[in-house]
């Protein structure tokens, strides 16, 4: 019955932005394209807030009925003779439907496939057993250990699959822990944590980071994947020392060792070591993109070609790869295509005076904002959300956002923000499966997420100010 009136509740607002005369939503000047897409963008927004439904089937719905009520093949519109519509700008439906071909959504594939290769054949476990040789087993190193290790395969890895994979290490040792061992709860939070900073780093590390450069590649900006990662990697690594002593102070250890069996090992034969060597091409390809010229979205089909012509990514390899997560940023980019082509986002800047409001305040705002929205709903869909609507924002405020950098600048603390909520369950999936365990109270998680969280946001906020993309 929940659903069913959330159901209910949605329709009836957006057939009343649908419906009603412009002049009753303040914009008088608003056409009968740009007022469906606003009442489109409002059904996405809160079907994302609701869940009623997948937030990839959402992104699907959302793009289905933008290509049936305002693109050129929109129903019920008034072709002119000289070209055009009488009711407005209508998108070009090619333009929408390129939103599931879009070059980022070809990058997160990529990332996609040479995870999922990587671990079919055990590369992640070896990277696991490296690390942890390397730093033994004193527990307050071994938590050093696996933040770090989280964070490094959660820039190239989905941050849920990240932590679902080190919770089946760090189960059996957390389950023979004394139960008054502060530090079981320490290490526990460990892993969502470094699960969530670690995607910040590279630019295929979470969707938000995808869909903040696909709006600045809309507005005519491009940025590298090695500049991204120049820029966050270094801030990734601070926030995983704060947060290894910040678990060091408040779940102090009490046991002296601790050691993590990673199951058997699996053989380095032929097929290991194309990965290998594949993984580590197009890593190097990505990060020299600014010299040697090639696209990160081309270098991203490298190691499918390589890994579907060797065999080592079968046809049975499709249905792991996270194509809910894909569909979902099309869905986004659908949006943003939409208010560019029928004006709306123009018409909204005009009828707000951003350019008289303090640069500060909504360089802030915008964080804080998503940061709120990002702790109840997904991050990907409160980038979907928002990110469209803020670049126009970041653009329309043009010379006053240059002291802080910038909409490149902008968006980028807007990507940080979706990153840092991790005060619930419901907040992130590898908080979700942390909570899952029974080892970590609510508690817990709500005072250390808040403290990562503020943390988090005030050293984003001076690292873009001091560091601008």
């Amino acid at each position: 019955m929940k659903k069913k009136k959330q159901t209910l509740l949605v329709l009836a607002i957006t057939l009343f932005f649908w419906l009603v005369p412009a002049s009753w939503l303040g914009l008088d000047a608003m056409n009968v394209l740009q007022q469906r897409t606003l009442a489109v963008f409002i059904f996405a927004a809160l079907m994302w807030i609701f869940e009623i439904i997948p937030a990839w089937a959402t992104s699907v719905c959302t793009m289905a009925v933008l290509l049936l009520t305002v693109s050129d093949e929109a129903i019920l519109l008034t072709p002119l003779t000289g070209g055009g519509f009488a009711e407005g700008t209508a998108v070009p439906h090619p333009d929408l439907m390129a939103s599931f071909g879009n070059p980022i959504i070809i990058l997160f594939l990529g990332g996609f496939i040479l995870a999922n290769c990587a671990t079919k054949v055990g590369f992640d476990s070896d990277l696991a057993r490296g690390m942890l040789k390397i730093l033994g087993t004193r527990p307050a190193f071994v938590l050093l250990g696996f933040l770090l290790l989280n964070g490094l395969m959660s820039m190239f890895m989905s941050n849920t699959a990240t932590a679902a994979m080190m919770f089946t290490f760090m189960i059996p040792v957390l389950s023979r822990m004394p139960q008054n061992e502060r530090g079981r709860i320490g290490l526990t939070l460990s892993i969502p944590i470094a699960a969530n900073l670690g995607g910040l780093g590279t630019p295929i590390g979470t969707p938000p980071n995808a869909i903040a450069i696909g709006q600045l590649s809309q507005l005519g900006i491009e940025v590298g994947f090695s500049t991204w990662m120049l820029h966050m990697v270094p801030y990734v690594l601070v926030m995983l020392l704060l947060a290894w002593g910040l678990l060091l102070l408040l779940y102090p250890f009490k046991t002296k060792y601790i050691e993590v069996d990673l199951g058997e090992k699996k053989p380095h034969d032929r097929n290991y070591w194309i990965v290998v060597m594949t993984l580590l091409l197009t890593i190097v390809l990505w990060v020299t993109e600014e010299w040697t010229g090639i696209d990160s979205n081309v270098v991203a089909m490298v190691p499918f070609a390589v890994f579907a012509v060797t065999g080592i990514f079968a046809k049975e390899d499709f249905l792991q790869i996270d194509w809910a997560v894909l569909w979902m940023v099309a869905g986004g980019f659908a949006l943003g295509t939409a208010f560019h082509h029928t004006g709306l986002g123009d018409m909204f800047i005009n009828a707000i005076p951003f350019k008289s409001w303090s640069v500060w305040l909504v360089f802030l705002m915008s964080g804080f904002v998503i940061y709120a929205i990002s702790t109840f709903i997904s991050n990907t869909s409160a980038a979907n959300l928002l990110m469209p609507i803020l670049a126009l924002v970041g653009t329309a405020m043009g010379d006053n956002l240059a002291v802080l950098g910038g909409v490149t600048s902008m968006l980028l603390f807007v990507a940080v923000n979706t990153s840092l909520p991790m005060t619930l369950p419901i907040s992130t999936p590898p908080n979700a499966i942390a909570s899952s365990t029974g080892f970590v109270p609510t508690r817990d998680m709500l005072i250390v997420g808040l403290i990562i969280g503020i943390t988090g946001f005030v050293l984003a906020f001076g690292w873009i100010l001091l560091f601008p993309l």
